[in-house]
């Protein structure tokens, strides 16, 4: 079972992807406010971050280079997500330290491939 953090403000997003986490054998943390991601980051040691970019208080991009420039987290992969999927947003997302995204509505089938991915190999997966 791999450890994932679930960062989105939105209630039926979290739920979904936290859902659909347990549902392959994950244990998934849902973070629903970015001012304390990085410190559920840094407690949870997750094997995969999983984050939206339209946060408020914090957005997702400023959240995934807090954990670019974090030690013991530098090395976690990192997924996107955003609803408002415009031209040059991957390669600004992917710039910040993400090494996927992925445009909402989400793609079931698409979402479970790149979580499959991004899992490192030696992380416990169920």
């Amino acid at each position: 079972m791999a450890r994932i953090l679930v960062v989105e403000d939105n209630a039926l997003n979290i739920k979904l992807f936290c859902d659909l986490l347990a549902a392959h054998g994950h244990d998934a943390r849902p973070v629903t406010d970015s001012r304390i991601a990085l410190e559920e980051a840094k407690a949870f040691r997750p094997h995969l971050v999983i984050t939206d970019i339209q946060l408020p208080y914090v957005s997702g991009l400023e959240l995934i280079r807090s954990i670019r420039e974090e030690p013991g987290l530098v090395d976690v992969p990192i997924m996107a997500v955003t609803a408002y999927a415009g031209q040059g947003d991957d390669d600004r997302i992917r710039a910040a330290g993400a090494q996927a995204y992925v445009s909402k509505p989400i793609s079931v089938a698409r979402f479970v491939q790149e979580v499959s991915a991004l899992l490192p190999k030696e992380a416990p997966v169920a």
